[in-house]
């Protein structure tokens, strides 16, 4: 009895093991997959998202009630605004008269030779009409803004620009493009003590080592032209003497009026000694003599 018992127990244990042998050997481990974690956003980058689209929307819905508000068709029950038709100009006293003389900024000196009424899209103008005889053209100033216009300067007014002529010149170290700008600017003002003042500092005299360039030369020459139309009228001279006096204050042209001296006084000369031989005088035997 006992042998059978343990024969028993020997054929348990015997088919435990194969049996687990086999189940290990059969079931294989499945590989485990690496699960990703989704990322956290934080919250200030969504803040940042939700004011980005909430400010699209709102650009989109103004874009849309324009539009609507452009095709929208007026109601009949609806007040239009009036509108007021000008027919006349503004009134305002005739500062100036004809035949008088007016410096206009943007021309220099000109003569008012009528007065006119010029309708403009419906509205009566009043206008001074100007001859430049420079330019040889008319320019047209309405009487409201006759303030653009001044009159001719006073003879105090001249010899204070003469003695700006004749000061040294005050010559910054600024770029030429910037000079140029602010030259410019002091001519197209009509003011005499500053188109006194760009004349003498790009005044060069007879300094011929001096280079002087296209656009200094062109604005020194419109400077110099008005300011010597004006001094013209005021001192009722000549051009020419007007333009000797105003080359005398700049110290130009001395080297040919020194020449031009010099000519008269030869020809001066020339003429006595001339006539000096024209007089029949007797002539000695020694004379005689000499001549044979």
């Amino acid at each position: 009895m006992k042998n059978i018992k343990m024969s028993k127990i020997s054929l348990k244990n015997i088919l435990k093991k194969t049996f687990k042998k086999k189940t290990k050997s059969k079931v294989k481990k499945k590989p485990t997959k690496k699960v990703k974690k989704p990322k956290i956003v934080r919250l200030k980058k969504v803040k940042k998202i939700l004011k980005i689209t909430k400010k699209v929307e709102k650009k989109s819905k103004q874009k849309t009630e324009a539009q609507a508000e452009n095709l929208r068709i007026p109601k009949s029950n609806e007040i239009k605004p009036e509108i007021k038709k000008v027919k006349k100009q503004n009134t305002e006293k005739r500062e100036y008269k004809i035949k008088d003389y007016v410096v206009y900024p943007k021309h220099g000196v000109g003569q008012i030779t009528e007065f006119k009424k010029i309708n403009i899209g419906g509205i009566d103008v009043e206008t001074y009409i100007i001859k430049f005889e420079k330019d040889k053209a008319n320019g047209m100033v309405p009487v409201n803004k006759q303030s653009h216009l001044r009159p001719l300067s006073t003879i105090n007014q001249v010899n204070k620009s003469i003695s700006i002529l004749k000061s040294k010149p005050k010559i910054k170290r600024s770029m030429w493009s910037r000079r140029a700008q602010e030259y410019e600017a002091k001519i197209s003002s009509g003011k005499i003590y500053e188109l006194a003042e760009v004349v003498r500092d790009l005044n060069k005299g007879d300094d011929l080592m001096i280079d002087q360039s296209y656009s200094e030369r062109q604005l020194f020459e419109k400077a110099y032209d008005r300011i010597l139309s004006e001094f013209q009228i005021i001192l009722n001279f000549s051009r020419e003497d007007t333009q000797k006096k105003l080359d005398k204050a700049l110290k130009r042209n001395l080297n040919k009026e020194v020449k031009e001296e010099d000519k008269s006084a030869k020809t001066s000369s020339t003429t006595t000694s001339t006539g000096d031989l024209t007089v029949e005088e007797p002539i000695s035997e020694d004379d005689e003599q000499i001549e044979e």
